[in-house]
């Protein structure tokens, strides 16, 4: 449900708004006298949007607005104003509003109002964090990852000027949500939001796309055409991958954004442009401005206040909420009751690298989607380059042959402290066994925490390793908590080498050389037969 507070000192009308909002089903609608009452309620409670009349006693509507997005700059806020005028609507919307309201107000432009409103907000979440929203202290947070908060911080900000943007991140982490989550919060948000591929278009067509043409001005121009700019006036063009721009369009582009003109091809009149630029590149432009591919002054006009998405690799911990927001996207499009993926199938997700970021991440969701029978997304299901890349592989026995895993490790901490290992049924999982050796020091690994299993079978006879005696000797303790380490792995898992190299986080070949070097026997602690 979608909450949403409405404040007006005039019972009458903000009965009228609340009945207004309450006809859709997911809207959840509060009250508050005045505005006093209204930034109390939103200290106190998550809301979503707050309908704030201008004129109300305690607090005017404008005091209870700088104070509300002071607190949580995510929320949205509408004002609504028996004295409308351009004047009052500048100051709101400079002051962080979404947008302004003249009364009486109609239930279907209030309607309509508040369906933008909350989109414009969904986008913001959906970027920086694609998470859920935590609280610490009373504030909102959308995301939790430092990086994500900075992303967001950013739209924010930028949504409430007017200046070009350049967004800069790998293939697939979402540059074309980020620079539509800036458009439709912005005071161009009801223009038109106009997306354009740079490395998709011919170099001798550019010009003509982006600025449009009069008829017969070249071969094939049968007739006169309107460019990208001209289409867009009054709201935000997109220029996605600018470094594939060719270097004679990148002049005529910062014309365009110095002097606010531009003349179709063949044409000798100006048009004035009222469009603001949002561009966008995975390319290094630093090196591309070195090697004479990309205009130094261009790059400085758009890179004022440059986002930076972060790859997928470098925000892992937001990587489960991707997932739990995907399942909940591909349950509506394939009318699925998909509720959690497997603990096995999760570790696997995180231990790939995600080259082609949250589109990839996407891609093998639905992918999942698709080939899943149960309501769990489990192993068979992932993709098999995603498998083989994280040295995973599935049982020859084939799919239909993979034993139900049970619940995930128990987490442990450091590997100098106790390791208390648990025992796991064979799910059929096999290390692969062309992964690289690792060298002494990492074959200590630790334990991948947050797994947690059954615990019934685990051996609790073999002791931890202690230091004692007057020697610290570095090698010879690290070698005896090698061993102490391999030999209660392979007691917990009842000497299964593909599921001990699994489980304990070694890579199987190093698993095998340690057990050859201290001389252990894996078969001695198989379940008896």
């Amino acid at each position: 449900m979608l909450r949403i507070l409405v404040a007006d000192d005039d019972a009458g009308l903000r009965f009228s708004v609340r009945e207004a909002l309450a006809s859709v089903k997911s809207y959840d609608v509060h009250e508050a006298h005045d505005g006093l009452e209204a930034v109390e309620k939103v200290r106190a409670g998550r809301f979503d949007l707050v309908v704030l009349d201008v004129d109300m006693p305690r607090l005017s509507g404008l005091e209870a607005l700088k104070l509300i997005k002071e607190f949580d700059p995510s929320i949205q806020v509408i004002i609504m104003t028996a004295y409308a005028n351009i004047d009052d609507a500048v100051a709101v919307v400079k002051e962080g509003a979404y947008n302004y309201l003249s009364k009486p107000v109609a239930s279907e432009d209030l309607l309509s109002m508040t369906e933008r409103a909350l989109k414009a907000q969904s986008l913001i979440s959906s970027i920086a964090a694609s998470a859920p929203i935590l609280t610490e202290a009373g504030r909102k947070i959308i995301g939790s990852s430092n990086e994500m908060q900075k992303v967001f911080n950013i739209i924010n900000r930028l949504s409430k000027v007017d200046t070009p943007v350049l967004i800069r991140g790998a293939s697939g982490t979402g540059k074309e949500l980020v620079a539509r989550a800036v458009h439709f919060n912005s005071s161009r948000k009801d223009g038109k939001f106009v997306a354009i591929n740079c490395s998709a278009i011919p170099e001798n067509l550019f010009e003509s796309e982006l600025f449009g043409h009069e008829k017969g001005s070249f071969t094939g121009a049968h007739e006169r055409k309107i460019g990208r700019f001209q289409y867009a006036e009054g709201g935000t063009l997109f220029l996605d991958e600018l470094g594939e721009m060719p270097i004679t369009m990148q002049v005529k582009l910062l014309r365009v954004l110095q002097e606010k003109v531009f003349t179709p091809v063949g044409s000798n009149r100006e048009i004035e442009s009222n469009v603001r630029v949002i561009a966008a590149t995975n390319r290094n432009l630093e090196t591309m401005i070195a090697e004479g591919k990309f205009r130094e002054d261009l790059y400085y006009r758009l890179n004022v206040v440059p986002i930076y998405l972060p790859a997928l690799s470098e925000r892992k911990n937001d990587l489960e909420n991707l997932v739990s927001g995907f399942i909940k996207k591909f349950n509506l499009a394939h009318s699925k009751r998909i509720t959690n993926v497997a603990p096995d199938a999760m570790v696997v997700l995180k231990r790939y690298s995600w080259p082609g970021n949250i589109r990839e991440l996407e891609n093998v969701i639905e992918h999942c989607f698709i080939l899943e029978s149960s309501n769990t997304l489990s192993l068979t299901s992932i993709p098999e380059n995603v498998l083989n890349a994280v040295g995973v592989q599935l049982n020859g026995a084939g799919l239909e042959a993979l034993i139900q895993t049970s619940n995930e490790m128990a987490a442990m901490s450091s590997p100098m402290a106790t390791q208390r290992l648990t025992a796991h049924s064979d799910t059929g999982l096999a290390r692969g066994t062309e992964d690289e050796d690792c060298d002494d020091e990492s074959s200590l690994g630790s334990l991948n925490g947050g797994d947690a299993i059954d615990s019934s079978d685990i051996d609790e006879s073999i002791p931890s390793v202690s230091i004692g005696g007057d020697t610290l000797d570095f090698n010879k303790h690290k070698e005896a908590f090698e061993r102490e380490f391999i030999v209660k792995a392979l007691k917990t898992f009842k000497g299964r080498i593909n599921q001990t190299a699994l489980h304990a986080n070694i890579p199987k070949k190093t698993l095998l050389r340690k057990i050859e070097k201290y001389g252990i026997i894996a078969r001695d602690y198989a379940d008896p037969k």
